[in-house]
């Protein structure tokens, strides 16, 4: 049985592709248009994965969409009536575009895939719950025969928070949380109020809160949020706007905190680094109550996660780190591109009752390596299309090519096989660098992605020296884990270097790996595997040979604002627009120095930033 899974229309975009069961192809439509988090119908997505399996569209037995819009227009008209009169203009903006495009999907849905194949049949669309799609994108591929799910997001049509039950090919939903009470909506209120940009920059809140003291923890959960012991919890909605209005706070929301929203040019202050640290001890918190509570309650030793919450990684590590789950399996693209794979697989195993076949190694994602991939000859063709100076060589002395370069500090565009789905790199297409370097961090950020100097670099480290270099001893193959650097690597700081504060300490070395030590000692950790990455854990290898660290600085290969790199076209136009001073695209290396000056360019005027 072939299904197609779909999400579209809100953000992050996706198409993936099911066959008996397997997840065989997943993309981002963004990774196509280059238009970051792109939320129109993934038609290229479509295009790419029937291309994957050599199909049509008429060749597919059932597609899958991720959301019911029936109930979100249910719970949209609902909240408005609730706050009427307040939020009218709001509510005019809306009812038009759903009037005309969004309550009535399905039909748009068959109209668009009818021009892509007009032999497909409108009577072969199921939709899926929200909830329902992210949650069976975390338990279906997950390694467990049985598992608690928490979905946790903004707001699907209107769960916010759901645990589910997870046995073979059943998913029983068991408990929930409604609109507007919602931990996602929470976080983004903040990152809002911090001056970045909602649903798509809460990642910057969680690197900007090490910077800050959670002063303002008590206060969040003595005005914002009331968490009760059984894990649920209740937002008072007179300091927030999300629910009617055009902003995520209000004047009241800023009256509390003393200081106005903060405009995305003006400078980061202390203040502002203790708002995140606040936002984020909260969250915590949170996660951490209604983890311990559904596991009592369920007795299960294993826990998936899913929802834009889940992309938390700091909370992720608190949870594995508090024990209450022997193991716990996190979904790479646990947002909602993610949900492209859960409503195909629900539609699979829940709808029509296929079994579920488990598979011996880690899951069944394949390593998130679900997208494009580049023929050799063709890499050649293209890259020589555009002009681009380069030599091809063998496996063995790219490797070792590379690795050197690392080893003497030079960054590396690194572009290889399949391309992630998710929006984490996980060494397909990834900007490497040398993590022992005290300059890496900062270099990277200004230099290369174009970006706020605060924001930390993940490492990526062979899954067999982990224990050793991190405090932690668990698979984390999708980067969805932070721990701490281990104790034995760690640089004792002066008491002067103690005294910093907020982002005074930038530049402060804290261990044998600066480039990859967050200034709490913390890293969001890739392990690499060789059955699902050998050529990249070979790289990693051969760099441990040269220099004694098993571990490299993995970061997305694109600038800030623009998405990850999908073709060879994209790497070469990102490597000439950088300060990125090699590039390896298949069995082709280049060297900045040796291209052609006329082809540099600098490209980020014409991308929107983050």
């Amino acid at each position: 049985m072939r299904i197609l899974g779909l999400s579209a229309f809100y953000h992050d975009s996706a198409a993936a592709l099911i066959v008996d069961g397997n997840i065989v192809a997943a993309a981002q439509e963004e990774r196509f248009t280059r238009r970051k988090h792109d939320a129109s119908f993934p038609l290229n997505a479509v295009k790419y994965c029937l291309l994957q399996e050599s199909m049509c569209l008429v060749d597919v037995d059932y597609i899958a969409y991720y959301d019911k819009p029936f109930l979100k227009f249910e719970r949209l008209m609902e909240t408005y009536a609730a706050f009427a009169p307040k939020g009218f203009m709001s509510f005019s903006t809306a009812m038009p575009i759903w009037i005309k495009e969004k309550l009535f999907q399905k039909q748009w849905i068959s109209r668009t895939l009818n021009e892509l194949d007009t032999k497909f049949d409108a009577e072969n669309l199921l939709f899926s719950g929200h909830h329902q799609s992210h949650a069976a994108s975390a338990f279906f591929p997950s390694p467990f025969e049985q598992a608690a799910v928490l979905t946790a997001d903004g707001v699907g049509e209107w769960a916010t928070t759901s645990v589910s039950i997870g046995r073979g090919n059943e998913l029983e939903p068991i408990k929930e949380i409604h609109f507007p009470h919602s931990i996602g909506l929470l976080y983004s209120a903040f990152t809002y109020y911090l001056g970045f940009k909602v649903n798509s920059g809460e990642y910057k809140v969680m690197g900007l809160a090490p910077y800050g003291e959670a002063r303002f923890k008590d206060l969040i959960f003595s005005e914002l949020i009331d968490l009760r012991t059984d894990g649920s919890f209740c937002m008072d909605q007179n300091y927030f706007d999300y629910c009617t209005g055009h902003t995520m706070t209000n004047e009241k929301f800023v009256e509390l905190f003393g200081f106005p929203v903060r405009h995305a040019t003006d400078e980061l202050t202390q203040f502002h680094m203790d708002v995140a640290a606040s936002v984020q001890a909260a969250t915590e918190e949170i996660m951490l109550r209604l983890t311990r509570v559904i596991a009592e309650e369920t007795a299960l030793p294993n826990l998936c996660l899913a929802g834009g919450v889940a992309l938390n990684c700091v909370a992720n590590g608190r949870i594995l780190k508090d024990a209450k789950f022997d193991h716990i399996w996190i979904q790479p693209a646990a947002g909602d591109a993610g949900g492209s794979i859960g409503a195909a697989l629900a539609a699979y195993h829940q709808h029509f009752d296929m079994p579920r076949k488990l598979t011996k190694s880690m899951d069944s994602m394949r390593g998130s390596y679900l997208g494009p991939t580049y023929e050799q000859a063709e890499i050649e063709e293209r890259l020589g299309a555009l002009g681009a100076k380069f030599e091809v060589l063998d496996d063995e002395v790219l490797v070792s090519k590379t690795a050197d370069a690392l080893a003497n500090s030079l960054t590396v565009g690194w572009f290889q096989g399949r391309m992630e789905f998710g929006p984490r790199a996980l060494g397909n297409r990834s900007i490497l660098a040398d993590p022992r370097s005290a300059t890496m961090q900062k270099n990277l950020n200004l230099r290369v992605k174009y970006r706020e100097s605060f924001r930390p670099f993940a490492p990526s480290i062979l899954r067999e020296e982990v224990e050793k270099w991190f405090e932690i001893n668990d698979d984390s193959p999708y980067m969805a884990l932070v721990a701490d650097v281990h104790s034995e690597r760690r640089r004792q700081n002066s008491e002067n270097e103690k005294e910093l504060f907020g982002i005074e300490k930038l530049n402060v070395g804290r261990s044998e790996i600066p480039a990859v030590t967050h200034v709490d000692y913390s890293a969001r950790i890739q392990t690499v595997h060789k059955e699902t990455n050998p050529r990249y854990h070979d790289l990693i290898s051969a760099f441990k040979n040269m220099t004694g660290c098993p571990l490299l600085v993995n970061t997305s290969f694109n600038i800030r604002g623009e998405p990850i790199v999908c073709s060879p076209e994209d790497a070469y136009r990102c490597f000439m627009g950088t300060e990125i001073e090699a590039l390896v695209v298949g069995n082709c290396f280049l060297r900045k120095e040796e291209q052609d000056p006329q082809l540099k360019r600098d490209y980020r005027n014409g991308i929107e930033l983050d």
